[in-house]
């Protein structure tokens, strides 16, 4: 942070608050993450981040939004700049590894949040990023299709779901191993399988 937290404006002090989350998330498990150790991590009061953020959950709440925001922003971008629903695939898959490289907090709140007890928001905000990420993929998956580009009896459902695992899956033995480099070093290889897979017998 190129500001000192204490002197920052509302607006700017949120957005801190969540890049802390977020870096704590990615040494140490999120649910163990206090409000105590967020706010000495911005070398803050409990009291002045309170001001802000009422709870744990309202913390959350906000790092799940800028989660959604600027994920399915990237996302959206890397279909943008390709000419081809199968182009767009591989570049939406890079684009996901990427993210989770450079904020490897990230995955491990969603799956934290996932699999907690209930209904929270946070885990209700997770669930809808999931959904609107997989919508984007199907989407893409048809298009695949009616273009001609991958085989025409594929399971755009099925293949949604592959290709969210196979992410997932990237991340998980990452996280695993301890080293998250092997995310950029496996991902080309994972998904010239997964095209392959799609595209059918030529």
């Amino acid at each position: 942070m190129s500001e000192n937290p204490k002197h920052l404006p509302a607006d700017e002090r949120r957005a801190a608050t969540v890049e802390a989350m977020i870096d704590l998330a990615a040494e140490q498990n999120p649910s163990e993450i206090t409000t105590t150790a967020i706010a000495q991590r911005m070398g803050l009061t409990q009291g002045a981040l309170f001001r802000h953020f009422s709870t744990k959950d309202a913390i959350l709440e906000a790092v799940m939004t800028w989660v959604a925001d600027r994920l399915l922003a990237r996302v959206d971008k890397a279909v943008q700049s390709c000419v081809s629903p199968i182009a767009s695939l591989e570049a939406v898959f890079m684009t996901h590894i990427d993210f989770v490289f450079e904020h490897p907090g990230v995955p491990r709140m969603l799956f934290g949040e996932l699999q907690r007890q209930g209904d929270t928001l946070p885990k209700k905000m997770a669930q809808n990023l999931i959904k609107h990420y997989g919508e984007r993929i199907r989407k893409l998956l048809e298009a695949g299709k009616a273009h001609g580009e991958l085989d025409a009896e594929l399971d755009v459902d099925a293949a949604s779901v592959l290709f969210i695992g196979s992410i997932q899956g990237l991340v998980m033995q990452s996280l695993i191993v301890g080293d998250m480099t092997r995310l950029r070093q496996d991902s080309a290889g994972v998904f010239l399988i997964y095209r392959q897979g799609i595209k059918g017998v030529a």
